[in-house]
């Protein structure tokens, strides 16, 4: 039914992009015969924005891989550097939940792991929506913020890190197996404003899978078999779209995103001192409001990199821009 749905939202997409530019062009061409400039004016108008509307659709087209239509866990982790690098996951994950808020997707929080003054070890995002993980599947990678610090009484600028790693959720249709005799699981107390249960009992579930270094948890529930089972779906997501990306870097022969959180690898920069610039280093997309891309509007970066994507080619020149 998901399928259908899509395919015919499709099909009436395109079915009006089509009405609305013969209505654009016949009006043009009365306005023509009659010597109406107000007609003519308002028949470009139309096709001004008919062509920036087609244009998004065109970068939504691209969505077509085979878990793009999926939901989607977007993890956050705090790279060195302490409350700095902590606070900066903090408002990566807040990028992320907005940017989904905004869409009319739902947000839930998965697992949290509080920094000790202030942001976030590390979060995992659920976002349930159409074309989720496909929105974000390029958003994979380092993310780097360079600002004056609040927390340096000198009022020095400094450099954080924070990796992004994008997952699709999976449904029953997609058999994955796993060995448990591969796993360990831990449990451990969840972190978090109290509750009845929380914080007293050994609710939360940490499974490790052995062969491959993965690791998942889920705290968001208070029974531990629910987040035992949130767990398990999370690591299926995991190893099905680690198959993904291995099937894509074998027919691109590109190397993986995902390396050492720190200088060199990043795919984004943040700058908001000396100058305020955002600046995507694999398609060299760019924004002068870093206040607005951090408040969810990143829409911009994800076309951008979703067409980049497509088209192949290496990825952009990484320059030095802070």
């Amino acid at each position: 039914m998901r399928q259908r749905q899509q395919l015919e939202q499709a099909v009436k997409t395109v079915s009006a992009l089509q009405q609305e530019l013969d209505d654009a062009v016949t009006l043009i061409e009365l306005g023509e015969a009659e010597d109406d400039d107000a007609s003519v004016a308002e028949g470009e108008s139309s096709l001004k924005k008919l062509s920036e509307d087609a244009q998004r659709r065109s970068v939504e087209a691209l969505l077509s891989g085979e878990a793009d239509g999926n939901d989607t866990y977007v993890e956050v982790h705090a790279g060195a550097g302490g409350t700095e690098s902590q606070e900066w996951a903090e408002m990566l994950t807040r990028m992320y939940a907005r940017w989904a808020e905004q869409r009319g997707f739902k947000v839930t929080m998965i697992e949290v792991s509080a920094g000790e003054e202030a942001g976030l070890k590390s979060a995992t995002l659920e976002i349930k929506g159409e074309n989720a993980y496909g929105w974000l599947k390029t958003e994979s990678g380092v993310h780097r913020l360079v600002r004056i610090s609040p927390y340096d009484s000198n009022a020095r600028r400094h450099t954080s890190f924070a990796s992004v790693w994008v997952f699709p959720v999976i449904d029953e249709e997609i058999d994955i197996q796993i060995n448990e005799s591969d796993c360990r699981i831990d449990t451990y107390r969840s972190s978090g404003a109290g509750g009845q249960h929380v914080n007293t009992t050994d609710s939360a579930v940490r499974i490790t899978h052995m062969p491959t270094g993965i690791v998942v948890a889920s705290q968001q529930e208070r029974s531990q078999i629910k987040n035992r089972a949130i767990a398990w779906a999370m690591l299926k997501s995991r190893l099905y779209e680690r198959e993904l990306k291995a099937r894509e870097e074998k027919a691109n022969a590109e190397a993986a995103s995902k390396t050492e959180i720190g200088w060199g690898h990043q795919i984004r920069s943040y700058v908001l001192q000396p100058y305020q610039m955002v600046k995507d280093l694999r398609t060299g997309e760019t924004s002068t409001n870093p206040d607005a891309v951090l408040d969810g509007e990143i829409d911009a970066f994800l076309e951008a990199s979703l067409a980049h994507r497509i088209k192949g080619g290496g990825p952009a020149e990484v320059e030095d821009i802070a």
